[in-house]
């Protein structure tokens, strides 16, 4: 997408410019060193990453197949910075704005495009997996989806957190929920904790379900009303017991448990949102959805246009995400702190930040001023 920049060494020779990043060059293959800082071609703008967060998807692409990874490719598509330099053409977002940049490039012009649906663009491609993301010093963005949210005050570590929320807000958008409606989420994870924030930002009240103590009680704290451990009581029966008729559940888990019990727990005419990718061939019952008349829906990404800014205004009405991200960790140790973990199970955070300019770990900062 762009070529290397150059600096004017002492005695006036001519250096090209390096930075920190993280390369996938193949499965187990993750490579932290220098590469030259890219300049931004026509409609794009150079980004300095202040941080980037770390998901399921990178770890996949790390340690088990190559999906949507090209390499070799600095990973990385969750992330805020400030902007350096723009190509030919940008007039906004400004160099010095703080911004926070969408990951998914679309051509605006196929049908999905012109439909406003460009996370289903014919020619889609994604930074930090098609091109060089966000897990390096620098990284370039199309400006038209790179968002000015200077004005807003929130702190970096703070907006590192609006692609994963945009993913969240895009799901809630999709399934029509809307205040007064009843909702259950399945799994508090690093999608579904922010899609209760959006869940019971509209409105709805909110149930979450978890095999985890400590999650169901961050659910609570980010809005859910009532809350479920998983293995308990039966979903279907506890819904019975609080005299909720649920609109939309939102399976989030991937697992075949949590889709089992949300399909044993929908009544006729619920809308059933699969936002966790289920591994192998889950039993179809499709004669049971269609006589019960339900709604299934698919998601994925996010639209830049419709969710990026709500899922910034969502970030600001919270005063503190440390619950989320409490730690911000250098980029040599993406691999052993926030990659494998995700891969076995064991992350501490809901979300890892990585900060690819730091020497050591630090606290994540999400108080304003």
């Amino acid at each position: 997408m762009s070529t290397a920049g150059t600096t004017t060494a002492p005695g006036g020779t001519t250096a090209t410019a390096v930075m920190p990043s993280a390369v996938l060059h193949e499965v187990g293959d993750l490579r932290i060193g220098e590469q030259p800082v890219p300049q931004p071609g026509p409609g794009e703008v150079l980004i300095r990453v202040a941080v980037c967060g770390v998901c399921g998807s990178d770890a996949t692409e790390f340690g088990r197949e190559l999906v949507l990874a090209r390499p070799p490719v600095a990973l990385g598509h969750e992330f805020a910075g400030i902007v350096e330099a723009v190509g030919e053409g940008v007039t906004a977002p400004p160099v010095g704005a703080v911004v926070v940049s969408g990951a998914g490039i679309s051509c605006g012009e196929c049908k999905p495009c012109r439909q406003g649906r460009t996370n289903l663009c014919r020619s889609y491609s994604t930074l930090g997996f098609a091109h060089d993301g966000g897990l390096a010093g620098y990284v370039v963005s199309p400006a038209a989806i790179t968002l000015d949210v200077t004005e807003t005050g929130l702190p970096l570590d703070t907006l590192g957190l609006t692609q994963p929320m945009a993913i969240a807000v895009h799901a809630v958008r999709r399934s029509g929920l809307s205040a007064g409606d009843d909702a259950v989420i399945v799994g508090v994870g690093g999608i579904g904790a922010f899609i209760t924030v959006a869940a019971a930002a509209t409105g709805a009240r909110v149930l979450v379900v978890d095999l985890n103590d400590d999650r169901l009680e961050l659910a609570s704290r980010l809005g859910a009303a009532e809350t479920l451990k998983a293995g308990t009581t039966p979903l279907a029966e506890r819904l019975d017991e609080l005299g909720m008729d649920v609109d939309v559940f939102f399976e989030v888990s991937g697992s075949a448990p949590g889709l089992a019990s949300v399909l044993d727990a929908a009544k006729p005419g619920a809308t059933i949102v699969p936002v966790g990718i289920q591994r192998g061939e889950p039993a179809l019952p499709l004669g049971r959805w269609t006589l019960s008349e339900y709604t299934i829906l698919g998601t994925v990404a996010h639209v830049f246009r419709d969710d990026f800014p709500e899922a910034v205004r969502l970030l600001g009405t919270r005063d503190d995400w440390s619950d989320i991200a409490g730690e911000v960790i250098p980029l040599d140790a993406v691999a052993t702190d926030a990659l494998q973990p995700l891969l076995e199970g064991r992350s501490t955070q809901i979300k890892t930040l990585v900060d690819p300019w730091a020497t050591e770990a630090r606290a994540a900062v999400h108080a304003r001023g």
